[in-house]
């Protein structure tokens, strides 16, 4: 390699360099940017609203905020948060209503014994009569408590 060839290399390994140090450095930036677009309080606080609770071990980590925490049916699930946005990422699909709150919706709707309530495949199932005394199995929506499916019993 001639002199020429060899002083041009080396300019442009420092470019290289240069240009990956900064762009660590303004990626680092974004990631504390990112992260403090939702603090940990907030994190909290949305998860709680919810519907979750006994939240722990709260953190940033790869990006997003983490958590253990417990869904509305009481199940421990693992949560990642969108720090940008505070979207709710569960590792399973889980119930937004307690049990209580699937059972006062129903009677809301005019249902009443409601029994065999159990969350199931991403909906909550129950049985229930209607105000006539008719028997129903229902599917109600674990977000919204709406009835999206019923079938006489």
């Amino acid at each position: 390699m001639n002199h020429s060839t060899h002083t041009h290399t080396r300019m442009l390994s420092r470019r290289t360099l240069l240009g990956a140090c900064l762009f660590a450095s303004l990626a680092a930036a974004g990631v504390a940017a990112a992260q403090d677009a939702v603090t940990e309080a907030q994190v909290k606080s949305m998860l709680e609203a919810k519907g979750y609770t006994k939240i722990n071990d709260v953190e940033f980590k790869d990006g997003a905020w983490k958590a253990d925490a417990r869904s509305a049916d009481g199940n421990r699930v693992d949560v990642r948060v969108d720090a940008a946005t505070g979207k709710i990422y569960p590792d399973t699909l889980v119930a937004n209503l307690s049990r209580a709150d699937v059972e006062a919706k129903l009677t809301v709707a005019g249902y009443v014994n409601v029994h065999d309530l159990n969350f199931r495949n991403g909906v909550w199932e129950a049985e229930a009569e209607n105000a006539s005394g008719q028997d129903f199995e229902l599917r109600i929506d674990a977000a919204s408590g709406e009835i999206i499916g019923k079938r006489k019993d």
